[in-house]
């Protein structure tokens, strides 16, 4: 477990490792001590942060890491650590979603085994222990059952926030996401805004190259004055007849426990 974004709290810790101790008996979880460190509004600093994922990513004793939650941080240190991989580091799974996805986008253009997903830090939400615990049967058993319902082995599929896309696309992180199923959630951003990145989004010819595009769930969009007066599905319906991408329906992924799981690439 490693934080390259906001810090996890001791309390929050130790409350994922009691529910691994009963619904994943045997199963080892080791929390870099970094998770806990505060500087501003980070995990403590970019370099500390980069240090603690570099150091578990790159060793061979461990089979996967989880990133402990989101919030904001990871887009400072991504550069950094992606040029920084070791063999070790390619043959780990990777799982977590919201800022994360800076990360992930990286990982996954680097060759790695990542997947948008729940983090301990969803304990604190209602019905959290499920999201643990979906997160806990895809790492060590990759169950079938913890998948959104589209993902197949027929087509790769890849999650993202929306903002976090929005920002990752054209730089070096972008990975190709061509013949992908893309699916896009988004939390807390005004229905004007959402509206603007999807518009940005879609204008990209990468991502016009995508097989089509899964809108998961739209949380906590504050009001607005005067109202947007569209919702987020009919922002997204009208953002893919203009770029002439396939909106294929909603997907069962979001900030809050019902968040579902989606590897990148192909599911086999």
């Amino acid at each position: 477990m490693v934080a390259p974004a906001s810090r996890l709290t001791p309390e929050l810790a130790r409350g994922v490792s009691a529910l691994a101790q009963s619904c994943a008996p045997g199963v080892e979880i080791e929390f870099h001590p970094q998770c806990f460190m505060r500087d501003r509004h980070f995990a403590g600093p970019d370099e500390a942060r980069a240090q603690a994922f570099l150091e578990f990513a790159n060793d061979p004793g461990f089979d996967a890491v989880w990133f402990a939650r989101g919030g904001y941080g990871s887009g400072r240190i991504a550069d950094t650590v992606i040029r920084e991989l070791r063999g070790p580091a390619r043959a780990k799974t990777y799982l977590g979603y919201s800022d994360l996805g800076y990360l992930l986008a990286g990982l996954f253009k680097a060759g790695c085994k990542v997947a948008h997903g729940p983090m301990p830090a969803d304990l604190n939400r209602e019905g959290g222990d499920e999201a643990v615990i979906r997160a806990l049967r895809y790492l060590v058993e990759c169950a079938p059952e913890t998948l959104e319902p589209s993902v197949s082995a027929s087509h790769p599929s890849a999650a993202f926030n929306i903002t976090i896309l929005d920002h990752i696309l054209g730089t070096a992180l972008e990975p190709d996401l061509s013949g992908h199923v893309l699916m896009l959630e988004e939390v807390s951003e005004h229905m004007y805004r959402i509206d603007r990145s999807l518009h940005h989004i879609t204008s990209f010819a990468s991502i016009r190259a995508v097989a089509g595009l899964r809108l998961g769930r739209c949380n906590d969009i504050p009001p607005n004055d005067p109202d947007f007066e569209q919702h987020e599905e009919e922002v997204m319906r009208h953002w893919c007849a203009v770029s002439g991408i396939a909106y294929l329906g909603r997907a069962d992924i979001g900030h809050d426990s019902a968040n579902k799981i989606v590897p990148f690439g192909a599911w086999n």
